[in-house]
Order: C-alpha cells, then sequence, then structure tokens
C-alpha cells in the first residue's frame, strides 16, 4: 500500500469481507460487520495472529481459572469507596485476575493492597472523554505511575481524531506513552469505538502504535457501546501480532471473553470477573460492579 489511506481501506474491507464470507445462507440475517457476535468463530477463522488465540472446550460456566490472566478487574464508578477497592484488590488476589484498574485516587490504597500478589495496578487518564491537553494527561500519568500504579489505560482525543488532527491524537498518546516508559509501566489506548467509524478504528489502531504504546483497547464502559468481537478484529488486524488489544465495555460472560480471545483480544477488562471466572458473585460479597 502506497499510502495511509490505501492501507485503511484495505484492512477495513478485508475484516468486514473476511466475516462476510465465512456466512453460509441462513447463517445470519445481519452480515453487515456489526453482526460478528452473532457467528464469531467465523472470525477465528480470519484472524491470523496465533500467540493470543485461546481455545477452550466444554461449558463456558466451567472457565479454565488461568482465563483469569487476561481479566483486569475494575471498578471505575464514582460511587466507589474505600470498602470496594478493598474488596476488589481481594477478589482479584483470590481469583488471580492480571490487574485491578482504579481510578487515580485509589491507586495508593490499592497499590498498598497488592504488594506482592503479583496483580498489578492499572488507572485511568483523560477518563473517560479523552479532552484533556497532552500536558495534563501526561501530569495525571506520572502522578499515577508516582502513587504506584504500572498500567495506564488513557482515552485518545476522539475530537481531534474525528478533526483529521492526526499530529496532535499521535502527540497526545505519545506524551502518556513516554511517562510510562519512565517507569517501565504498560500504556494502553482506549479509542471508544462506538463512537468511530470502522476507518477512524484503524486509524486511531496505528497512531497508538506509532506512538509506541502497548495496547489499544475498545472502550471505557462509559459511551454508548462496548467491546464487539468485530472491532477486536479489525483493531488486531490493524496493529498485527505484537501489539496487545485490550477489549473492555459490556463484557459479562465467560463465553464473551472466549469469543474476545479468539477474535485478539490479549486483555479483557471487566467489572464482572468473578463472574466470569466462575467464583461467588460480587453481589454475594457486597457488591464490586460498575460500569466497564
Amino acid at each position: 500500500m502506497s499510502t495511509r489511506e490505501d492501507l485503511i481501506e484495505a484492512i477495513t474491507h478485508r475484516v468486514l469481507a473476511e466475516i462476510q464470507s465465512q456466512c453460509g445462507p441462513g447463517e445470519c440475517s445481519e452480515c453487515s460487520g456489526g453482526c460478528a457476535a452473532s457467528c464469531s468463530d467465523k472470525v477465528r477463522c480470519m484472524v491470523s495472529e496465533g500467540a493470543c488465540r485461546v481455545s477452550y472446550q466444554g461449558n463456558g460456566a466451567d472457565v479454565p481459572a488461568d482465563l483469569a490472566a487476561y481479566i483486569d478487574h475494575t471498578k471505575l464508578g464514582p460511587e466507589t469507596t474505600s470498602a470496594d477497592i478493598d474488596r476488589l484488590c481481594d477478589e482479584a488476589k483470590t481469583f488471580g485476575f492480571a490487574a485491578v484498574c482504579v481510578n487515580p485516587v485509589w491507586v495508593k490504597q490499592a497499590t498498598s493492597q497488592l504488594r506482592g500478589s503479583g496483580v498489578a495496578v492499572a488507572s485511568v487518564v483523560g477518563f473517560p472523554l479523552g479532552a484533556n491537553a497532552p500536558e495534563v494527561k501526561a501530569a495525571e500519568a506520572r502522578r499515577a505511575l508516582r502513587d504506584g500504579a504500572r498500567e495506564i489505560d488513557m482515552v485518545l482525543n476522539i475530537g481531534a481524531l474525528k478533526s483529521g488532527d492526526h499530529d496532535l491524537v499521535e502527540r497526545d498518546i505519545a506524551r502518556v506513552a513516554d511517562a510510562c516508559r519512565e517507569v517501565g509501566a504498560v500504556c494502553k489506548v482506549i479509542l471508544e469505538t462506538a463512537v468511530l467509524s470502522d476507518e477512524e478504528k484503524v486509524i486511531a489502531s496505528r497512531l497508538a502504535m506509532s506512538a509506541k504504546a502497548d495496547y489499544v483497547k475498545t472502550s471505557t464502559g462509559f459511551g454508548p457501546g462496548g467491546a464487539t468481537v468485530f472491532d477486536v478484529a479489525l483493531m488486531r488486524e490493524a496493529v498485527g501480532p505484537v501489539m496487545g488489544v485490550k477489549a473492555s465495555g459490556g463484557i459479562h460472560t465467560a463465553e464473551e471473553v472466549r469469543e474476545m480471545i479468539a477474535a485478539g483480544a490479549t486483555r479483557i477488562g471487566a467489572s464482572a470477573g468473578v463472574e466470569i471466572v466462575g467464583g461467588s458473585t460480587s453481589a454475594d460479597k457486597g457488591g464490586s460492579s460498575g460500569r466497564y
């Protein structure tokens, strides 16, 4: 491909064409890309990378314990209390989640609770709108990192992306990615896919890769929609096999997790992590669920 536009068009058309071509007559009544969630097994034929693809056998309720290693156990609602954070961290240690993801104000507490456990602390930057100035996002990231976070989930500048100001979008991401690299932390870039066109999703994914972020991520969980198998596959195709892809927003079951992993996700953001891995519900323990 000689230009970025050619590459974007080729990637978008390839994902759409491959998904649609795998659906036989009568298999899918709404095969226009968004239907990928209803025929997700077909997506597996298209996603060519291998290291991030995991298959499971049996009932979705009997998920292997190592599925937890893909999950960021999340509590980002405005009503979150100190007790909620303690509960979130206890659950993360019990079930072996990859990380807890909390708002910046709770990073110190989560870091203290999880010290020595092997569970990472993630925090959010420019959340949930992404409309902060790059220097503000970088400062917010550095503060969370000083408090102990070792993963940062930042929201890109959605308005700049839609305005075609790709230089600003890349610079915005790079400032946070640089702050993360200073301490060996992980930078994830939230695209908020529900408000983007397929072309914009590809552009955003490639700008994040160019800015040296470690992951692209589907959603904040506070937008008009969450993760879809199609978006995960599109993002995976855009960034290739090495960069991480995180699916987040509206993921509540083991089956949904398996579909996201099959499509190329290497990390899952979910507030329903305990239910997903087959433990007792958060409601039974006093409630740790929240929008995400």
